[in-house]
């Protein structure tokens, strides 16, 4: 029998010993560490996330510090990370653990599910690999993994399959080293069995129980259902300066990057006399308008196409917060998006 079956557990364990990589939150995985890097982790890069753990063991080593800590230092430790919600979540559950809990994460899958942002994934990562409970770990990686290994040309983005790989790799767990099991399936997925057409057949330890690589099929899966357009938005981003001050303000408190800083922006792709025009209107004494390198940002769901220009101010409006550049670097939590349009100040210094 091939495919998913416990006749992967010892050749991927042993792969696992010999060489995976050496990551911060692996050297010492108690509860929760690894619970924040697999928050960071999400739709994030390894490399990127390296810096960003770092920091954010420096600031708040523990559960209590991250319940105790005022918004802006989270939110900053987070900038540039996005999802923005989930740093607010993790919060927000750092709060419920310190009140129900005593300030330790519980070694109990379904409390750690329960807590704010904690998924089936996330909880299975922290109860196997900081508790040693013997429950799967299900992210797109290894949902990559087992549709290779089993020849199934199921949609991953099913969520009876997601279900169902659960269910068989629980089947499997080894109930000795089930963190390191889990970490071994990751590990695999995010080094050999890569994505995109690009399996590292010839490196992987289970190659001889795959049934898609036996098959010719391993680069032609995982299948993924037919993702929705992502649909495209035309703004006009401004870098507001009255002296040496820059304009800021808050995004609403609902939808996307809720209550998070941000630069002013206009709707459309204005041309300077409608910027000028709609400044007017708002009762903005304009000095100065230079235009700016455009830009885009991706989201998940829609992308924005940006404008941008440099605008001076005779005086500051009410509806902004004036910063300096360096309270905007070190103190204002600003989302990547208008990151580009920065540079402008950057060349000042």
């Amino acid at each position: 029998m091939n495919g998913v079956c416990s006749a992967i557990v010892a050749p991927l364990l042993s792969w696992y010993d010999q060489g995976h990589r050496d990551l911060p939150w692996r050297t010492r995985p108690t509860p929760y560490r690894v619970w924040i890097s697999e928050i960071m982790l999400q739709q994030t890069r390894v490399e990127a996330v390296r810096g960003y753990f770092e920091r954010w063991m420096q600031s708040l080593p523990d559960v209590h510090a991250l319940a105790a800590a005022d918004e802006a230092v989270y939110m900053k430790l987070w900038e540039g990370l996005g999802y923005y919600s989930r740093v607010r979540n993790l919060h927000r559950a750092a709060v419920e653990v310190c009140e129900k809990y005593g300030g330790e994460l519980p070694a109990d899958y379904g409390h750690l599910l329960a807590l704010p942002g904690i998924g089936d994934y996330t909880a299975g990562a922290i109860a196997s690999i900081a508790f040693g409970l013997p429950v799967p770990a299900v992210d797109g990686n290894v949902l990559r993994v087992a549709a290779r290994l089993d020849n199934d040309f199921t949609p991953i983005t099913d969520p009876k399959y997601k279900k169902l790989t659960r269910e068989r790799f629980a089947a499997i767990m080894p109930t000795d080293r089930p963190g390191d099991f889990n970490q071994s399936l990751m590990e695999l997925g995010a080094t050999t069995c890569l994505p995109n057409g690009a399996p590292l057949c010839s490196d992987c330890p289970v190659q001889h129980l795959c049934l898609g690589y036996h098959h010719g099929n391993a680069a032609q899966l995982p299948v993924r259902a037919a993702k929705k357009m992502r649909r495209a938005e035309n703004r006009t981003v401004l870098l507001i300066r009255y002296g040496t001050l820059i304009g800021i303000r808050r995004r609403p408190d609902s939808g996307l990057l809720a209550g998070l800083w941000e630069l002013p922006a206009l709707e459309g792709a204005l041309s300077p006399d409608a910027v000028r025009q709609a400044l007017g209107v708002r009762g903005w004494q304009m000095e100065k308008l230079l235009s700016l390198h455009p830009a885009k940002h991706i989201f998940t769901h829609v992308e924005w196409r940006m404008t941008g220009y440099y605008v001076e101010l005779a005086e500051p409006p009410a509806e902004l917060t004036f910063v300096t550049p360096s309270a905007l670097r070190e103190e204002y939590a600003l989302p990547s998006a208008f990151r580009p349009f920065l540079s402008v100040l950057e060349d000042e210094e």
